[in-house]
């Protein structure tokens, strides 16, 4: 696997959840609203309102729900009133900005009073937990409660199914691949971060074709123009890289504070996930192959060691149901040094999957992250006015 000459990727942001905990009650926007009672006093307790949608053009939707003083929006501010979201937003300024044009269109009955704009944090403090044995950062602005990475990788005209196999044998973090039985999807999941890589052009045509279709179309532009979009993803081998940060995972590494973090470093997280295919070069499985390269790696010191792991891969190879005993110290010294070339043996040999490695000595995968769009592709245009918020 050829690395990209690239030495930053195109990121940009998809999914964003964003709340925000205002000084004052916020206005009662929702034509329904939900009333706690304290069934023997009959006081009230509580006054809050289900979440709602807000329904764009082209059937975007973002979700928004107020609750007393604190206001949540979640969505994709990337695909807002678009037909597609091959490219976005990157930068959180332009997302909280669409958020900020959404919130504000929504008032109480009378018209007065507006839902207020999210704002940056200015300060913080600490906070501690209930028992006194943790304590937290505290903002004055807007939490970001999930956030989603994103990359569109490029690996040339009809490698993009063989790649996506090849990235199931790999681990992320400590956990293995899981290939979709399409053979178009290959997931990562751990409790407060989500990895996936997939083949766009299948997914537009899977998800968006129909929905476009039924509101617009077979013979519509706006049909037209997802089919050049999938045509192109084709012509490119696009492979979409996304990764997704849950509230844990930013809370623990402190980049849930707008503000109060340098974004820089999701791209540094996110460039981690990248290298994912890093490992994918074993040039052709053989014995001695395998040997020299962890030799060449400096993996291991001596010709023994390198035959002896060399002969575990071998093994796992050629004998189908073949189980290890990962109890052992040596056997997992043996997996920590497959792992690093890119071989796992905690997963069965799959042909499939392992194709795109095999086949390298034959023709090279070249991945690049910066995927240049067409002339025809319609950009994310984020609000004119984006104002200074304190």
């Amino acid at each position: 696997m050829t690395p990209s000459t690239n030495s930053t990727s195109r990121m940009f942001y998809d999914y964003l959840t964003v709340e925000q905990v205002f000084p004052f009650v916020l206005p009662k926007v929702s034509d329904t609203g939900i009333c706690y009672y304290d069934r023997r006093t009959g006081q009230q307790l509580r006054d809050t309102c289900p979440g709602w949608k807000h329904e764009g053009s082209y059937s975007t939707v973002i979700q928004i729900r107020v609750d007393g003083n604190k206001l949540t929006v979640k969505g994709n501010p990337s695909a807002v009133n678009r037909l597609d979201n091959l490219d976005g937003f990157r930068s959180l300024d332009e997302c909280i900005a669409v958020y900020n044009d959404i919130v504000t269109e929504y008032s109480d009955q009378y018209g007065f009073w507006r839902l207020p704009r999210f704002t940056k944090c200015t300060s913080w403090g600490m906070r501690q937990s209930e028992e006194g044995s943790k304590s937290s950062l505290v903002g004055n602005g807007a939490r970001i409660r999930r956030v989603d990475l994103t990359t569109n990788r490029t690996v040339g005209k009809g490698n993009d199914r063989a790649y996506i196999r090849a990235l199931s044998t790999q681990r992320y973090g400590y956990k293995n691949g899981h290939l979709y039985e399409d053979g178009w999807t290959v997931d990562w999941k751990a409790r407060d971060h989500y990895e996936k890589a997939y083949g766009k052009a299948q997914a537009i045509r899977k998800f968006l074709f129909p929905k476009c279709k039924r509101n617009f179309g077979e013979e519509s532009p706006e049909f037209r123009y997802l089919q050049q979009i999938a045509d192109f993803c084709d012509e490119q081998g696009v492979v979409r890289m996304e990764q997704e940060l849950k509230s844990e995972f930013l809370q623990r590494e402190r980049l849930e504070w707008w503000g109060l973090f340098d974004e820089q470093s999701f791209q540094g997280i996110h460039n981690k996930f990248l290298a994912i295919d890093e490992k994918l070069e074993v040039t052709a499985m053989d014995y001695n192959t395998i040997a020299d390269q962890l030799i060449g790696k400096g993996i291991v010191t001596s010709r023994q060691a390198a035959n002896a792991t060399a002969n575990i891969a071998l093994q796992w190879m050629n004998c189908p149901g073949i189980h290890f005993d990962f109890n052992k110290s040596q056997m997992q010294t043996y997996r920590a040094r497959l792992n690093r070339i890119g071989l796992n043996i905690a997963m069965p040999y799959d042909i499939t999957r392992h194709s795109a490695v095999t086949i390298r000595r034959c023709e090279e995968i070249v991945t690049s992250d910066v995927l240049l769009l067409p002339s025809f592709y319609r950009h994310p245009v984020a609000p004119r006015h984006l104002r200074l918020v304190a």
